[in-house]
């Protein structure tokens, strides 16, 4: 449950395919989109959870391929969801680029830029048994997703 120090090369592939897209999106970001006023208690959990679940998602071993005999279903139902999220971003870059678009739910998933990646990272880290990245996913979870939340009630009321 502790997890095995070690490189992880899986972890590297979810990484690189959640840090891809936005880092796309920086020049792509919503017509009217502002981070300021954004809540501190989820900005701080939102930066410490980024910063824990990069760490133990390149850290733990436990994560490779070599735990896919004996929990396959785990690793493939996170890679869906980071799937869905890659077509969530797909959808979103063929978009007019606005808030309501950014903030669109996915197959029938709420605020799923926010939402898949946590769920994926959450599922990654029941296949690698680390719990480390279950408390760092939970983390990232309530801050990335209560900013979005915010995001999103602010758009309502506008």
């Amino acid at each position: 449950m502790t997890g095995h120090f070690g490189f992880s090369y899986t972890g590297l592939i979810f990484l690189l395919l959640l840090f891809i897209p936005n880092i796309i999106w920086t020049g792509k970001k919503p017509q009217g989109y502002t981070s300021q006023n954004e809540n501190k208690f989820f900005l701080l959990f939102e930066r410490t959870g980024e910063i824990l679940v990069t760490i133990c998602t390149l850290i733990f071993q436990d994560f490779n391929l070599h735990n896919i005999r004996t929990r396959p279903g785990w690793l493939a139902a996170a890679f869906i969801f980071m799937v869905m999220y890659e077509l969530w971003w797909i959808r979103y870059f063929k978009s007019e680029h606005t808030l309501p678009d950014f903030y669109s739910s996915f197959l029938g998933i709420p605020l799923a830029g926010a939402t898949l990646p946590v769920i994926s990272f959450f599922l990654l880290s029941i296949y690698g048994k680390v719990i480390w990245l279950s408390i760092a996913t939970i983390i990232l979870g309530i801050g990335h997703i209560g900013i979005h939340i915010q995001h999103k009630m602010e758009l309502k009321n506008t």
